[in-house]
């Protein structure tokens, strides 16, 4: 993906998206089972964790436009090392990063999907700073 800009034009890290606003992070991960992607908040304030979290559901109706999908919406629940987080994720079942054949299908999906993140959060970022 290195050669496809973002939504503003830039040059973009894309395994490693930087929102600009401390504490909420796009996440893509492809393992055994599935692959996802998520919008995750990780303040360590459960007030301001929620705040976050209810902020972007006033605008969910724009990421399910730009995605063209509905994803998965967790105020507070626990990361894999068991800290308090809450996310916002679509993921892709019955795929493994290890089989090489599933891998067009791992990239079909992440690929369009952190895309669409990007021109959702260059609509939105001014609401979070």
């Amino acid at each position: 993906m290195r050669p496809v800009k973002g939504a503003e034009g830039d040059t973009v890290n894309w395994l490693n998206y930087k929102t600009g606003i401390k504490h909420i992070y796009f996440r893509m991960d492809a393992g055994q089972q599935n692959a996802s992607i998520a919008i995750e908040l990780k303040h360590t304030d459960t007030a301001l964790q929620q705040h976050y979290f209810e902020q972007l559901s006033q605008l969910r109706t724009i990421l399910e436009q730009i995605t063209g999908e509905t994803w998965e919406w967790q105020l507070h629940t626990t990361d894999e090392d068991g800290n308090r987080i809450s996310r916002i994720s679509t993921s892709l079942t019955a795929v493994n990063i290890f089989k090489e054949a599933d891998w067009p299908s791992i990239i079909s999906f992440l690929k369009p999907r952190i895309m669409a993140l990007d021109e959702f959060w260059m609509m939105v970022k001014e609401q979070f700073e």
